[in-house]
């Protein structure tokens, strides 16, 4: 399970900011989401608000809590890149899925014949 520092990390990356411009984004120093990244501090609630809603997340996907009402931060973080592709990658994306669903079907026949 992802820490919030490497959350955040990744959607910085994903987003291709750096740490500078989220700190202009969220008006506050960049030093402090630096340390936010590095895991040395934890936002406030605000700041965490500010943070979700910039990159139009969850809290419970900031900080890796799995939805009760669904899958849990992978599935959530799966629909979230997937949101962010074409749609000639999102087609892509699901015919590469149907291979490794077809791969473990397969598997657990042979596990089963064996």
């Amino acid at each position: 399970m992802m820490n919030f520092g490497n959350k955040l990390k990744a959607l910085i990356e994903e987003n291709n900011l750096t740490q500078k411009q989220l700190a202009a984004q969220l008006n506050i120093a960049p030093s402090t989401v630096s340390s936010y990244v590095q895991n040395v501090r934890e936002p406030d609630f605000a700041t965490l608000k500010a943070i979700a809603l910039y990159f139009d997340v969850s809290l419970d996907y900031l900080f890796s809590m799995p939805d009760k009402k669904g899958g849990g931060y992978m599935e959530n973080d799966l629909l979230r890149i997937f949101h962010l592709m074409t749609e000639e990658q999102k087609e892509m994306f699901i015919e590469q899925g149907k291979v490794f669903v077809r791969a473990n079907t397969k598997q657990k026949e042979q596990a089963k014949s064996s």
